[in-house]
């Protein structure tokens, strides 16, 4: 006979005593031997949770409501909004600052074990924090529109906005961005990004074209307010990224990332190097400073806009461009270049095992890897492992204060 359906846990209040940090910040408990991931917890600790999710035989969501025993690294969040059932655009608002980046050092090595069978402890060392604090330090945000047109941000794993007054991470002009005030109607959203120039408001609403396995199509997006071009400095250099583009959202983690990237990949003078996902051509710009006049930097980026932008920030340097087109297995062998350096910085999805591929037989010496994902970092390296190859540093740094998010960047060589 088949054994009867487990009893859903949903909206039911348990006691648990909370284990290790997970990815995506929650830390993992049991309870009746399935493991639920909890939200506003801290490993160590005992807490009263309620299960806000019960979709899996192996697993369920929960939410801590109240703490038992709290952890010596619990603090009072800042926002009132970061509590259960409310905002979700933070996960370690309740967690201090050192023990922060302690939670995603763990995670990091978890995953790097688990992935690619490799323990990374001593070679990672700890996440590396940014100047400026816990707060402040974004530069761009995506407000959320709720069907009235009032802005907000999504709760966690849910479609429904949390209306807010202000974000206390973002800096002057977007965590207390004037459009907070007002109402959007027929908006998804209302995007607000800082520079030096200016602030810039921009109008997301639903594109044209049939939903997808649950995605709608990609949104309008329109200037309402601000500079159309925002301009930004980065080793002594100005750059110039259309508004809406992509630009690192802490006001110092650009520079952290090349200077990291430099000293991971140690360009010299006169090597060649592909630049993968150049974007708006920002580390382009300083690989090519890097390897100088007698070098070359060819940078690849699916987008026409960003690759437009690249080409105008590339334009005192006529040794380093960017073209613009898919990157794929076959972008070293149509490029027609023999690179000494592969550089990729890909989405959160990571490069993929033919990507990875290509590059690991392109007979660059080192290749030097920006990741947003530690897990999509992982598998790659994984991949290169296989090929034998070996992961020669990795460092991280604390880009995004508050939430699971962690920036690596890391270096492979022939082994």
């Amino acid at each position: 006979m088949a054994e009867p359906p487990v009893p859903s846990l949903l909206g039911r209040v348990i006691d648990l005593d909370i284990g290790p940090v997970a990815q995506g910040g929650s830390c993992v408990a049991r309870h009746d031997g399935r493991v639920v991931f909890v939200r506003h917890a801290l490993p160590g600790e005992r807490v009263r949770a309620r299960i806000t999710e019960d979709r899996h035989a192996s697993y369920c969501r929960a939410d801590a409501v109240e703490v038992l025993q709290p952890s010596p690294a619990r603090v009072p969040p800042p926002c009132v909004h970061a509590r259960p059932g409310g905002c979700g655009g933070c996960d370690w608002q309740h967690v201090a600052g050192p023990a922060q980046r302690e939670l995603k050092a763990a995670v990091i090595c978890d995953l790097f074990l688990r992935i690619a069978a490799l323990d990374v402890t001593s070679l990672l060392g700890e996440v590396r924090e940014l100047p400026g604090g816990l707060l402040g330090w974004r530069t761009r945000i995506t407000y959320a529109a709720d069907p009235s047109g009032r802005l907000g941000l999504h709760q966690h794993r849910s479609s429904e906005v949390e209306l807010l007054e202000t974000c206390p991470l973002g800096v002057p002009g977007v965590g207390d961005a004037a459009a907070l005030r007002g109402d959007w109607p027929d908006c998804t959203g209302v995007e607000v990004s800082s520079a030096a120039n200016g602030v810039a408001v921009l109008t997301h609403r639903p594109g044209p074209g049939r939903h997808a396995r649950g995605r709608r199509p990609p949104d309008l997006v329109e200037l309402a307010a601000g500079p159309p071009q925002l301009r930004y400095r980065l080793s002594g250099q100005d750059f110039t990224v259309r508004a809406g583009g992509f630009w690192q959202v802490h006001p110092h983690a650009a520079q952290a990332f090349a200077d990291a990237l430099l000293a991971a990949t140690r360009p010299v003078a006169g090597e060649t190097i592909v630049d993968l996902y150049a974007g708006a051509g920002a580390l382009t710009a300083v690989l090519a400073e890097a390897v100088g006049v007698t070098g070359t930097v060819v940078g690849v980026e699916s987008s026409a806009v960003a690759a437009a932008d690249a080409a105008n920030n590339l334009a005192r340097l006529p040794w380093a461009e960017v073209r613009q087109a898919r990157v794929g297995a076959l972008t070293l062998a149509e490029l027609g270049l023999a690179p000494d350096v592969v550089v990729l910085d890909p989405p959160r999805s990571g490069a993929g095992e033919q990507v990875m591929a290509s590059l690991l037989g392109s007979g660059a010496r080192t290749i030097g890897y920006v990741a947003c994902d530690p897990a999509a970092l992982a598998r790659d390296v994984r991949v290169a492992i296989q090929a034998g190859w070996r992961l020669a540093s990795l460092v991280a740094f604390d880009a995004f204060p508050m939430t699971h998010h962690v920036e690596c960047v890391a270096a492979l060589v022939p082994a």
